[in-house]
Formats: structure tokens, C-alpha cells, sequence
């Protein structure tokens, strides 16, 4: 008896899958299907060490090289199961610090979730809120569970001082958006200072040399390395700094357009306006569109965090990504080796913050 298929499931089917080049398929064939550089596909193909890439780059490699039909002997070893390292069970503890008040949290446990997935194992999340005497039950009761590896996070990126009882998990701790000063533990976070310098960058290609940038609360460790890319990128360009040009915000829509309605009344306005995140981007353009100029016609702006709203403002926001989703995959992928609990010293791994360039930045007018 011959097995059915829906037509119009096998017809959305057969319209996802890139079509197959005529003779030898190239990974240039394999880049143009994927949606990347040629360089990450010969990356992902070759399994080449050293470098780091999320899971879902290359499982979007993986897949197009498959559906393109491309063979290599390195190709074909990426294609058995990779299972995760013998001291794994099938259960990963997750306590974050912060859940239900930040998106970033969420987006991170679901980045772990689907490598843990991948590999057969399953995710227990617990918020702590940092309660010192909470916290350490809140760890317990995971432990108690049975989990074999820990995924401690920071909603905020910051140098936290670990709590005595992670050094004393008889279990792998991997440390997400914070680090510790001895680097007793493998951390992971973005990389701040490259995001604010690509984001400044981005706007001086476009011939922009009086940028303005609004930030967030100076305390942040998040604001403090962004407005340091922000003036490296000037500093590379042999732009003077001008602190007129740089408006403390708080990270919210309001002091985004109250920042906004300050630098337009500067005597020499600035023709770009980096806000340091999208929050703050969405006061900014109901600053900008109240004073009757429109953008980017009138001025450029560039957000940072790349939040779902950012796509859908008038123009579409150019912003930053940030990789908590690459990066709760990265956790696990640390996994795939043992690690000694609390021994050694580790690299802090920075993950790269992509610009995602939409319709909100224009040359600047007669440049």
C-alpha cells in the first residue's frame, strides 16, 4: 500500500527547498541557499575547530548542503548524531536570576532548550530573583532532581562574585551573561563594545560625522561598553568626540524622546542618532516625527537589542541583535566535553551582536 502525502504540504514543501544547481554543487551554491557567507559554510562543512557558531547556523548550512545534494567525505561525517558527552543524563539545570520581567531570559532558555533537545535531554528552569537565602534552595531543589550540569544566568551582563555553594557542585557550572574575576567557570556573553562600534560604523559608511548616541543607565556594564564602541568607531574615523552629542537615558521609550527633543535643539543638530536600545529608539522616532522630519530622509537612527517591535516601526528599525539565543545554545554545546567543576581557568567567550540593517538609515543629505 502506498504511503499518501498532502498536496498542499508537499507543494509548501517543494517550495522551501533551494533549487538544485546544474553540475558540481559548490559551498557558494550552499552559502546563496543558507543565507550566509561562503566562509561559514566551509566552516560548518570542514568542522573546523576554534570556531564559534550557533547550532542554528549550522543546522541552516547542514540542511541546504543536504537539500543541494552536496557530497564530501567531511560532509558525510557531520551527518551521523552527535551525542552529548557520557556524564550528561538527560537532565540540565537552568537558574536565572530574572524570568518573567526581561524577554532576554526567555530567549536564552529556549536557545538551550533546543540544543538539549537536540542531544535527548531535557531543561529544569528556576528563578532565583539573587536571593541569598533563596537562591541557594532554589539550586538545591534542582540538584535534588538529578541534573547533571548547571546553566547559571545574569539578566544584567556584569562581574558577579559566585555564590560559595557553585563551587562546591560536584557538576559542570557554565556561567550565561555574567562572569566571575578568577574564571573558575566557562561564561559566555555579547560582545557590547564590537555592537556599539558596528552599529557607529554602520552610520558613518553612510557619510554621517555628527552622530548623536543615547544611552542607558551609566551603572550598566551594557551601557558602559557600548558607548566605548561608539567612540572607538570615531576614533577609527578621525571623528572628534563631542559630549553634546551623547544624552544619558534609562533605556525606556520616554527618556528616549526626551533625549531626542534635547539634541535637536542643539545649534548644530546631528544628522544620526544611535540609540543604545530599541526601547529607547521608539521615543526617539515619536520625537523626530512630532518635529515634522522624517527618517531617514532627515535624520538616520540605529537601535540595539533587536526586539520584535523593531521591525514593525515606520521606517523598519536598522538595530543590533542581541545572541541570547546563540548563547543559551553555546552553554550547551560546552557540555559536549567534560568540565571539571570549579578547577582551572577559562576563557570568557564573546559572542558577536549582528547588524541588522533595515530601512532607518539613509546617506547623509549631500554627502
Amino acid at each position: 500500500m502506498s504511503e499518501t502525502t498532502d498536496p498542499a504540504s508537499e507543494t509548501a514543501r517543494r517550495r522551501k527547498a533551494p533549487a538544485k544547481p546544474k553540475g558540481r554543487v559548490t559551498m557558494t551554491d550552499i552559502a546563496r541557499a543558507a543565507g550566509c557567507s561562503q566562509a561559514t559554510v566551509s566552516f560548518v562543512l570542514n568542522n573546523s575547530p576554534g570556531i564559534r557558531l550557533s547550532q542554528q547556523t549550522r543546522e541552516r548550512v547542514i540542511e541546504a548542503a543536504r537539500a543541494l545534494g552536496y557530497s564530501a567525505p567531511a560532509f558525510s561525517a557531520l551527518r551521523k548524531p552527535v551525542a552529548a558527552f557520557d556524564g550528561l543524563d538527560g537532565v540540565i539545570g537552568f537558574a536565572v536570576d530574572q524570568l518573567a520581567t526581561s524577554p532576554e531570559a526567555v530567549v536564552a532558555i529556549e536557545g538551550a532548550r533546543q540544543a538539549s533537545w537536540n542531544a535527548g535531554n531535557v531543561l529544569l528552569v528556576a528563578q532565583t530573583m539573587g536571593d541569598a537565602v533563596m537562591e541557594p534552595r532554589a539550586i538545591q531543589a534542582l540538584t535534588r532532581r538529578g541534573i547533571s550540569a548547571l546553566i547559571y544566568m545574569t539578566i544584567f551582563t556584569r562581574e558577579i562574585t559566585a555564590p560559595d555553594f557553585l563551587y562546591s557542585l560536584d557538576i559542570p557550572v557554565i556561567l550565561l551573561n555574567c562572569y566571575t574575576s578568577d574564571y573558575a567557570f566557562p561564561a559566555v556573553v555579547p560582545s557590547e563594545i564590537a555592537g556599539g562600534q558596528s552599529s557607529t560604523r554602520h552610520l558613518i559608511s553612510h557619510g554621517h560625522r555628527r552622530i548623536a548616541t543615547i544611552t542607558g543607565e551609566p551603572w550598566m556594564q551594557a551601557a558602559q561598553d557600548r558607548l566605548k564602541g561608539y567612540r572607538r568607531a570615531l576614533a577609527t574615523a578621525d571623528i572628534p568626540f563631542d559630549p553634546e552629542l551623547v544624552v544619558e537615558g534609562d533605556w525606556s521609550a520616554s527618556a528616549g524622546y526626551a533625549a531626542t527633543v534635547k539634541l535637536l535643539a542643539l545649534k548644530d543638530r546631528p544628522t544620526a542618532i544611535f540609540c543604545q536600545n530599541d526601547r529607547t529608539a521608539i521615543g526617539c522616532y515619536e520625537a523626530l516625527k512630532e518635529a515634522g522630519l522624517h527618517i531617514p530622509q532627515d535624520i538616520s537612527v540605529v537601535g540595539y537589542d533587536d526586539e520584535e517591535i523593531a521591525r514593525h516601526l515606520f521606517p523598519p528599525l536598522t538595530t543590533s541583535i542581541l545572541p541570547h539565543m546563540a548563547m543559551g545554545q553555546w552553554a550547551i554545546e560546552q557540555l559536549e566535553a567534560p568540565l571539571p567543576p570549579g578547577q582551572g581557568r577559562y576563557p570568557i567567550t564573546k559572542l558577536e551582536c549582528p547588524l541588522v540593517e533595515r530601512e532607518s538609515v539613509r546617506a547623509v543629505a549631500g554627502g
